[in-house]
């Protein structure tokens, strides 16, 4: 009987997680329109062996709707073994809006000390921040000015995944999706963890106002998660640019192998979240996690079906609900197979990410 009421008080729990995700979501993704702006923005790239990817972001920047003459970019080569730093170069000979240079003296490690040195060689007071293997959409910087021009100190973007028909992307793309989902709904409810470094921004003065990266060297990862996080302590203000056709793409891993140690490396992040926003994703995670091991339940009592149903049943309307506002096609079949596996990746995730916390 105290299993009964235990799982069935975890199902009520998950109806009522589920509806303010929902609502909170719907709620965000009401008709927008973008405004005109006309904030100077810079854009900053730290770039490490990544020869072959740049001159395609390079491209997708000189293609934004944004006036080219309010916005600079800044590429900072994070000391690459490759030829980065000359193949930005040459793509960026006819741009006198890119600028490159190359990350000397760095104050922090890894990438947060490449997007150190950039930010700190911008002209402009806002920043723009995406990677170098990224393809902006042509309304990205037209929809991320428009959301510092309402008045937010950081704001971060869409960043979704192209999708093949390969394994590994689908595992990679939903992932990217609930965790999106997830990200989004809590931040427009008032607890922003988590923010994608392909579309984050922040204004100048916000930065310096929580001393850039210094509180931030807890893991080398985090230069996004950990920056939202310091800025939460400030009580600055987080805005989310959901505008429809102003996302930030990328390609998935090429292995399951390479994209288990990149989520290893994002995960241990969330081990040094706020703990308010670790209590309230533990709970939600704990709940997805005993509701579809609920199902072994079954030869005790055929009612423990219900509970494992009914999370199938929100799950597929939740994401079947908001999938193509962040850029995504699953079809049912997808994401039934799709969510089980993600399910139980976090489990794995969560265990092992600790240890590469110091790694990049």
């Amino acid at each position: 009987m105290q299993l009964f009421i235990f799982i069935f008080s975890l199902t009520l729990l998950f109806l009522i997680f589920t509806l303010l995700i929902y609502f909170a979501l719907n709620n965000l993704f009401k008709f927008q329109k973008i405004t005109p702006s006309e904030l100077k923005l810079s854009v900053i790239v730290a770039a490490k062996n990544e020869e072959e990817n740049i001159p395609n972001l390079i491209s997708a920047l000189k293609q934004q709707s944004y006036d080219s003459k309010l916005f600079e970019v800044i590429i900072v080569d994070d000391n690459s073994t490759d030829n980065t730093f000359e193949a930005a170069k040459l793509s960026t000979a006819d741009s006198p809006e890119f600028q490159v240079i190359k990350a000397y003296d760095k104050t922090y490690d890894a990438k947060k000390g490449a997007l150190d040195i950039g930010i700190k060689y911008s002209s402009n007071p806002y920043i723009v921040i995406t990677d170098a293997d990224c393809l902006p959409s042509a309304n990205w910087l037209k929809a991320m000015a428009k959301s510092f021009n309402s008045g937010n100190d950081f704001v971060f973007g869409i960043a979704p995944f192209f999708q093949t028909n390969s394994i590994i992307n689908k595992i990679s793309s939903f992932e990217n999706l609930r965790s999106q989902i997830i990200m989004f709904a809590l931040a427009k409810l008032g607890f922003p963890y988590s923010a994608s470094a392909r579309s984050f921004g922040f204004t100048k003065s916000a930065f310096e106002k929580i001393s850039g990266y210094k509180n931030t060297t807890e893991t080398l990862s985090g230069d996004d998660d950990l920056l939202l996080r310091e800025a939460v302590k400030h009580n600055l203000k987080i805005g989310l640019c959901s505008t429809p056709n102003a996302f930030v793409y990328s390609n998935t891993k090429s292995s399951y192998a390479e994209y288990v140690k990149q989520k290893l490396r994002h995960t241990s992040t969330s081990l040094h979240y706020s703990l308010m926003n670790k209590i309230i994703l533990g709970i939600w995670h704990l709940i997805n996690i005993v509701l579809v091991v609920s199902a072994l339940l079954t030869f005790i009592s055929s009612v423990f079906i219900l509970p494992v149903f009914l999370k199938i049943m929100l799950d597929l309307f939740l994401i079947n609900s908001f999938q193509r506002n962040f850029g995504y096609r699953f079809n049912p079949f997808e994401m039934l197979f799709l969510q089980i596996i993600y399910e139980f990746q976090l489990i794995y995730f969560f265990i092992f990410a600790r240890k590469y916390s110091t790694r990049w």
